[in-house]
C-alpha cells in the first residue's frame, strides 16, 4: 500500500526529573516513620528535597503552533 504524503511523528524524549531521588526518599520516610509533618526523622530528606527544587531549573515550554499555522497548512493540501 502506497501512501502520498504519510508523515511519521518523531519519538518524543523521556522527560528529564531532577529531583526524583529525593522525592522517593522523602515518600519512603514518611511512610517508614509516619513523620508527615517531617519534623523528627524526616526532616533531613524534606530538606534535601527543598534545597533540590530550589536548585533545579523549571520547566521549560516548548513553542506550540497556533491555529492560523495549521490552517495555512491545512489551506494548502485543499487547494
Amino acid at each position: 500500500m502506497y501512501i502520498e504524503k504519510l508523515k511519521v511523528r518523531p519519538r518524543q524524549v523521556a522527560a528529564v526529573r531532577p529531583c526524583t531521588p529525593q522525592f522517593a526518599a522523602m515518600l519512603a520516610c514518611w511512610s517508614a516513620t509516619e513523620d508527615f509533618m517531617s519534623t523528627k526523622a524526616c526532616a533531613e530528606s524534606a530538606k534535601a528535597l527543598l534545597t533540590c527544587m530550589r536548585s533545579a531549573p523549571g520547566p521549560t515550554r516548548q513553542h506550540k503552533p497556533t491555529i492560523n499555522y495549521h490552517l495555512a497548512r491545512l489551506g494548502k493540501t485543499l487547494n
